[in-house]
């Protein structure tokens, strides 16, 4: 299994390769496809990426945790949390 991490430099040679935009144009693109995706999961929308996977945001409740070290109970604030959860495309792909 490879180890290596697909970074914006990444995605922005990748672009400038297949698609033939100077690399400023390229990254300027990577960029605003980012963050319009970024922008969107603030404001409380999904994602859906066709035949990738969805970008979900959820509510969750407080509660009470434990710390693991001490037994002491600490409470734990809502929150909003982010979760992938890929297409069936993407998952026969990553199991073929």
């Amino acid at each position: 299994m490879s180890t290596k991490t697909l970074t914006r430099a990444d995605l922005t040679e990748a672009v400038y390769e297949e698609v033939g935009l100077s690399r400023n144009e390229s990254a300027d693109l990577v960029e605003s496809v980012l963050s319009e995706i970024s922008d969107c999961l603030v404001g409380g929308e999904n994602v859906k990426i066709s035949s990738f996977g969805s970008f979900l945001v959820r509510d969750k409740n407080g509660r009470m945790g434990r710390n693991p070290k001490t037994g002491e109970e600490v409470p734990i604030d809502p929150r909003r949390v982010l979760v992938f959860r890929p297409s069936q495309v993407m998952k026969d792909r990553i199991n073929s």
